[in-house]
């Protein structure tokens, strides 16, 4: 079965000369949406405003200061604030990139930035002595009186990012179980977490924990179409098929282009024996995916399924 790959980054081929052997972890838009669970708008703000440059891929450290955008737009600190207090900080500390060479601390509106053991007004020039002495790549950190829900919010993003950076080291896997477990304890609807933790459930055949996980996620957030497809290939692994067909439908509801569920779907109606149903969901996939590895297979069970409809046709008559 052709099934969605999880929220993990590709691996892809440097490409500055370095060596061929190079290997460079990158995530393409998609994957920064859902990580980042921000809209393809949110993301086109901040690159309008010249905060991060328009790219289709993104390394792990872009994808970082994505996450401090998100997490200072989460204070309701307008993208206008944050260009001038970055554009002010690379005044005054020539840094090229203050989102990613600096730690951010924000109260109220304010955009202040961490720096070799102080913290920087850049806007007022005010130097204020750090005595916590943070990483300086560290993330934002809240000054003054944050509620403890944005706090467990933030934590929980913090180990969200964290599990995601370790899913490609060798024999991390527990431990990144761990991480999504206690992202997921902390921020209870963080439903990326849950999709991943999810998925780790399903590639070691414990589909009843995976039905479980992805079905916490369609709750915590019902407009995740990736939650509902992914739930629908655990109940179709637990031959709960009429359940899965309800979940691929509900996933191609909220994203009528959704290709694998289309596919899926397709697939879940051929095992029930509704070949009718499954034809336009054939159709739709090599449509959508005309040149990908599976077109094949769905144009052929489209022309089957014709050839089969056009012989009742000629037997009827």
């Amino acid at each position: 079965m052709f099934l969605q790959r999880p929220i993990k980054p590709c691996i892809i081929m440097a490409r500055d000369g370095t060596s061929e052997h190079s290997l460079v972890t990158r995530y393409n838009r998609q994957d920064v949406l859902r990580i980042l669970q921000v809209s393809a708008r949110q993301l086109q703000g901040w690159e309008r405003a010249g905060l991060v440059d328009s790219l289709e891929t993104y390394t792990f450290q872009q994808l970082s200061q994505l996450r401090k955008l998100r997490l200072l737009s989460s204070q309701r600190i307008r993208s206008s604030r944050i260009h001038a207090s970055v554009a002010a900080m690379q005044r005054v500390s020539g840094m090229s990139n203050p989102l990613l060479e600096a730690g951010m601390v924000y109260a109220g509106s304010r955009v202040i930035f961490r720096h070799q053991g102080t913290i920087v007004d850049p806007l007022s020039r005010q130097l204020v002595f750090d005595f916590e002495a943070h990483d300086v790549s560290g993330p934002c950190i809240v000054v003054g009186a944050a509620s403890s829900q944005r706090y467990r919010e933030s934590q929980a993003a913090e180990l969200f990012y964290e599990a995601v950076r370790l899913e490609d080291e060798q024999g991390a896997l527990r431990r990144v179980v761990e991480l999504y477990s206690r992202a997921v304890e902390l921020h209870p609807t963080h439903a990326a977490a849950l999709i991943n933790l999810g998925t780790i459930y399903y590639n070691q055949r414990q589909y009843l924990q995976a039905e479980d996980v992805y079905r916490r996620a369609t709750v915590a957030d019902p407009n995740y179409a990736l939650a509902f497809f992914d739930l629908g290939n655990a109940l179709d692994e637990l031959q709960r098929l009429m359940e899965a067909i309800d979940a691929y439908k509900t996933a191609i509801r909220l994203v009528p282009k959704y290709a694998d569920a289309h596919y899926n779907l397709a697939l879940a109606y051929e095992r029930i024996g509704e070949h009718r149903k499954a034809l336009p969901h054939w159709m739709t996939y090599s449509r959508l995916d005309p040149s990908g590895p599976w077109s094949n297979h769905a144009r052929g069970q489209v022309r089957r399924l014709i050839d089969a409809e056009h012989l009742q046709i000629v037997a009827r008559r």
